[in-house]
């Protein structure tokens, strides 16, 4: 499997691709800053720069071309003000999946958050990070794509413990990119699981588990 990782640098797309390597498939991570190429090599990916807050579509669904699947984990990050949570978090993930349709690839994971359904309506700089998201995730609902809008918990460093609570709506709580990372293999694994919106957090069910569960 080509599986392109939009975001390539960050640790929830680092951890997928040491994953995915390991067993095998072909990773592309886009990343704006090409000093991150040679950490994406030695993980075992193909670093591909792209500025998707300056690029065009016609240049992005290039970039995608080939690809089995696109997983959407970019993100403007801590300490980036109110803009850029418009031109990152939702527009760079709105030219992601218009790219995506341009250049015929049907599956479309996209890292979202939880609270998105109700963002609050406030002018903190994460009430507006998750107003960007649910755009971003109404955008990508609107299309023909065969996408999984994963809405993690509060995310930790702890290591990965193989077992969470995914459903359409689970209790808030907090869950390990590990865990994350592992979750979002699985759901590459499961194309008949698809237009679906999904909460993550650390629970008792395997990975594997909780996926297949979905899929009955």
């Amino acid at each position: 499997m080509r599986v392109t990782i939009v975001g390539g640098h960050g640790q929830i797309a680092q951890l997928l691709t040491r994953l995915l390597v390991s067993r095998g498939d072909e990773v592309v991570g886009i990343i704006r800053n090409p000093a991150q190429s040679e950490e994406l090599r030695d993980l075992g990916a193909e670093p591909l720069v792209l500025d998707l807050e300056a690029t065009t579509l016609p240049e992005a669904a290039t970039a995608l071309a080939g690809s089995d699947a696109v997983v959407f984990a970019a993100g403007a990050g801590p300490g980036s003000g109110i803009e850029r949570k418009y031109t990152v978090d939702q527009g760079a993930a709105d030219l992601s999946t218009a790219a995506a349709q341009a250049a015929g690839v049907s599956r479309f994971l996209q890292i979202s958050s939880m609270g998105t359904d109700q963002p609050p309506q406030d002018d903190d700089v994460f009430s507006h990070y998750l107003r960007a998201k649910a755009a971003a995730e109404q955008f990508l609902r609107d299309t023909d794509l065969d996408y999984v809008i994963l809405r993690p918990g509060r995310l930790t460093d702890e290591p990965a413990t193989g077992h969470v609570a995914l459903a359409q709506q689970v209790p808030r709580s907090s869950v390990p990119r590990a865990d994350v990372a592992a979750v979002l293999m699985a759901l590459l694994d499961r194309p008949t699981l698809r237009r679906s919106t999904l909460e993550l957090v650390s629970g008792n069910d395997p990975i594997a588990a909780a996926v297949t569960l979905l899929t009955q």
